[in-house]
């Protein structure tokens, strides 16, 4: 699918999508959970709905409905080994495949976590020797998916890599909870750690807990058991940067407020508040959201390592500034859902905006203005919205290729935007 979008201005006011990072968590603790447990302001991006696939392969029940989804949890960790293989599909999600292996290797049997589309490509090599070190059996496809796991994981002592991702210490952390043995992990090099955060707070939420340490250190009382609960899920911070960003390049005479936002969000993608006033773009602050408009936009550097997911619309805010952008922490865009930051280049490059790459940072030369031009999304959910924020600066059409790819965090992506342009500008 193509979407066509025009320069316009955005005012008016819009409520954030819902968290697909607090729902996929929410949906594992439920399905640990022994009872009805029912999410709130959930979310069903495609993301979510491989979430909620995965958990009712294990053994959950899943009523979905039209403002809440029912979960009947808990899983029958102490049955008979089962015979054949359990086949799952993660869909395209991350989070899923990585935070869904530790939680069926608590069961017995085995398990195949099977990828599709960009996933196939992402590493998961982590996750073998840590699980075969906590009682249970890992194997990837040559540190790619699918991978085989085999239960019951125990616990006990792990070290994990945790450079690459957060991730898959997030399932780790759930599952321990439930396995027979109290653990330790030690994550070196852990990143993006406000994701582990929101972790152990929604297993707080069903009545478990895990301990973070100083130095990437964890402690995991074994033997807990998850009880049901009623949870709502946050507001996305990583969907909302798309908006904030919006009304920082063209909220012009009036300001877009962006409502269903907690400030105390542990979300590392809140870091956008930071950027955006570092830009000079006027931001002040709603009971849950914040109001924004554009101010005179300037080129400002800003660290994204532990939040890697803003790099796509921070490069449009750096595109409507005037004058060189440095954003640190490109490293961690090479196994996204695209290599983020060679697209990146490329494709703001097709929009006439100067994108370099040097090593760790990335160089934004911005001009207050985007070109007109045809830009293909790679597939990546998150270059499809920021070409269509960057369109709301053009000076011709944007004409995007492969948009459908918003479903997988943000269904509704288009029909939000258009929500909030000024009318008769489309």
């Amino acid at each position: 699918m193509k979407k066509s979008l025009t320069t316009s201005e955005v005012g008016g006011s819009i409520r954030a999508p819902a968290s697909k990072s607090s729902m996929q968590r929410a949906v594992a603790c439920a399905a640990l959970a022994e009872g009805e447990s029912l999410l709130l302001n959930p979310s069903f991006s495609a993301d979510c709905l491989a979430a909620l696939s995965v958990a009712e392969g294990l053994g959950a029940r899943i009523e979905r409905r039209p403002d809440s989804v029912l979960v009947r949890g808990g899983l029958d960790l102490q049955a008979p080994e089962a015979q054949e293989v359990r086949r799952l599909s993660c869909g395209e999600s991350g989070l899923c495949i990585r935070m869904f292996t530790p939680i069926a290797a608590l069961l017995p049997g085995e398990t195949l976590l099977e990828a599709e589309g960009t996933l196939r490509k992402r590493p998961l090599g982590m996750l073998e020797g840590a699980l075969d070190s906590l009682g249970a059996s890992c194997v990837t496809t040559a540190g790619l998916p699918p991978v085989r796991v085999r239960g019951p994981l125990r616990g006990g002592s792990s070290v994990i890599d945790g450079r690459e991702s957060s991730q898959f210490v997030t399932g780790l952390l759930i599952a321990l909870a439930a396995a027979e043995r109290d653990s330790r992990l030690e994550v070196e090099g852990l990143v993006s750690g406000g994701y582990v955060d929101l972790t152990i707070d929604t297993m707080r939420r069903f009545g478990v807990e895990a301990s973070r340490l100083a130095n990437g250190r964890f402690e995991i009382r074994g033997g807990q058991a998850y009880r049901p609960t009623r949870f709502e899920v946050e507001g996305d911070w990583s969907g909302a940067s798309f908006l904030i960003v919006a009304g920082a390049i063209a909220a012009t005479r009036g300001s877009l407020k962006v409502e269903g936002l907690s400030l105390d969000s542990t979300q590392p993608d809140r870091a956008i508040l930071r950027a955006v006033e570092a830009a000079g773009a006027a931001l002040s602050f709603l009971p849950a959201g914040v109001s924004i408009s554009r101010g005179g936009l300037e080129g400002f550097e800003f660290d994204a390592t532990d939040c890697p997911d803003l790099f796509p619309p921070l490069v449009a805010l750096a595109a409507a500034c005037r004058g060189e952008s440095l954003l640190h922490g490109a490293v961690r865009l090479r196994a996204k859902e695209s290599d983020r930051a060679t697209v990146l280049r490329d494709e703001f490059g097709r929009l006439g905006v100067r994108v370099e790459l040097d090593g760790d940072l990335m160089r934004v030369g911005g001009r207050g203005r985007v070109s007109g031009s045809l830009v293909d999304s790679h597939g990546d959910h998150r270059i499809a919205m920021a070409a269509a924020i960057a369109s709301l600066i053009a000076e011709g059409e944007v004409l995007i290729e492969g948009a459908e790819c918003v479903s997988k965090s943000w269904p509704g992506f288009f029909e939000d935007l258009e929500g909030i342009r000024a009318p008769g500008t489309i």
